[in-house]
């Protein structure tokens, strides 16, 4: 059986409400009887991308301890590039949220990723999801969706990437979620979602439970 390996949890994303989306994605997806999805912790990564998981999902920021003067961070450039080269032999890596939060603009991750998260609004607003117009898009199931959030604004490597995913509230558009081929293996980035009404929304955790099976197609 193939194995997902998830890092989920920090300071401002509790790992309960995290763990319980991610495993109801699974789920929706039809994924329990294909892939083990299995949670460890960030000094657990190297370990397990020695293993070479079918894919690996990060919803979880850079920055250990935000609040305090001398902030430190988990993944260092050492850390960045094994992730890549993991990727780049063939794994899969789905950066959820505020996996795509806090990283140098400058490592080796975030060129991997094509994107990072710019700022969001102070206070959540209403988000609307919708799917990019693009070459198979009928194909994929399910339409637009939206409730309260954090409204991830990012940069984005249009030209490089599909973008799959827009969000709109009243504080702009940006991009939700792109997805690309790196080396012989696939990243994947989506933006949704902060709050208990999100991570628990039907019409969010399909389309998580898409990127999950995409990474593994």
């Amino acid at each position: 059986m193939k194995k997902i390996v998830a890092l989920v949890g920090d300071y401002y994303h509790d790992e309960a409400l995290a763990r319980g989306a991610l495993t109801a994605a699974h789920a929706a997806a039809g994924l329990a009887g294909e892939a083990e999805l299995a949670f460890i912790g960030a000094d657990a990564l190297a370990e397990a991308l020695a293993q070479a998981p079918a894919a690996v999902v990060l919803f979880k920021e850079n920055r250990l301890n935000p609040q305090d003067a001398d902030v430190r961070t988990w993944m260092d450039e050492s850390a960045a590039e094994r992730i890549a080269q993991y990727v780049r032999g063939g794994g899969a890596w789905l950066a959820w949220h505020s996996g795509l939060a806090s990283y140098p603009e400058t490592s080796a991750y975030v060129r991997m990723l094509r994107g990072r998260f710019l700022h969001h609004p102070r206070e959540h607003q209403t988000v609307r999801y919708a799917p990019a117009a693009g070459p198979g898009r009928e194909e994929e199931p399910g339409g637009a969706f939206a409730f309260l959030d954090e409204h991830y604004f990012v940069e984005c490597d249009e030209a490089n990437t599909d973008v799959f995913l827009r969000s709109s509230s009243v504080d702009g558009e940006s991009i939700a979620g792109w997805r690309h081929g790196h080396g012989q293996g696939k990243v994947c980035c989506l933006t949704p979602a902060h709050r208990r009404e999100g991570l628990t929304d039907p019409a969010f955790l399909r389309v998580l439970g898409q990127c999950l099976r995409w990474c593994l197609a």
